[in-house]
């Protein structure tokens, strides 16, 4: 190649060079990436601050404004100590779970619900309400303990759902004719997935992940930005290979050394 044709060569490659970026690029860059940072941050804080000067406050006083004065040093200083009237409703709550567990308080509650259940208005709300914190805080067969794939809204299709558990009562008895293990399922809606769909399909249609709840979640709220690490089976028992002879080596390594040592 001559002297001309390697000119040439170079004025093409010159030609070919990658786009740099501007100034506004990398800045607007920068700032989407301060914002992965400070968002959540920030979101944290104002929740923080808004249960403890909005709903805390307010139990707070409230308990507060309910204690007997009677000018006992104990009762000055709950009333001057921040949060003390919370202190106080965690307690009686803390009594009132522990009397609930035992015979005896069961009977009271159960009385105190039968009155409640002959006002008409009031015995829909305690119901509803009942139902919801029932649901929310027992620790059963309920609650989300896998995540599966399913096709949903229509074949070829996948969406990430929550096993919520087998499907009972007359759900079951009315499509027991479906398949065998009828599951009931959580499909969340992207990016809010506290609002969905609740499904039931065999357990043969679904495709279980070894994926934890909290990542699926995490998965879901990001609109699939934020994926979790995944390793195959192959893939570990190709690590597992390495680390092994990686010690093996260290291991010749040092059989060496002391024999040449004590030589």
């Amino acid at each position: 190649m001559n002297n001309e044709d390697t000119k040439k060569s170079r004025d093409e490659a010159a030609l070919i060079k990658p786009k740099r970026k501007s100034i506004m690029s990398g800045l607007w860059s920068s700032f989407l990436a301060g914002i992965v940072v400070v968002a959540p941050i920030s979101i944290t804080i104002a929740v923080v601050l808004w249960v403890l000067t909005g709903p805390v406050a307010r139990l707070d006083a409230f308990v507060k404004r309910t204690l007997p004065d009677g000018g006992s040093f104990i009762e000055t200083l709950l009333q001057v100590f921040p949060f003390g009237g919370v202190i106080i409703a965690f307690i009686v709550i803390v009594l009132l779970g522990a009397l609930a567990k035992n015979i005896v308080g069961r009977s009271f509650i159960n009385a105190g619900e039968r009155v409640l259940e002959r006002v008409p208005v009031i015995r829909n709300l305690y119901g509803f309400f009942k139902n919801v914190f029932e649901t929310a805080l027992r620790q059963s067969d309920r609650s989300f303990k896998e995540v599966a794939l399913i096709e949903y809204p229509r074949k070829g299709a996948w969406v990430m759902a929550f096993v919520v558990g087998s499907a009972k009562g007359e759900v079951k008895e009315l499509l027991n004719d479906q398949g065998e293990g009828l599951t009931a399922l959580f499909v969340p809606t992207v990016p809010n997935p506290t609002s969905g769909f609740l499904l039931f399909l065999p357990r043969d249609q679904l495709r279980i992940l070894d994926m934890h709840v909290e990542d699926a979640a995490k998965l879901i709220f990001s609109m699939g930005l934020v994926v979790p690490e995944y390793t195959n089976g192959e893939d570990a028992v190709k690590k597992l290979e390495e680390i092994a002879e990686v010690a093996k080596k260290e291991s010749a390594e040092k059989k060496r050394f002391f024999s040449i040592g004590s030589k």
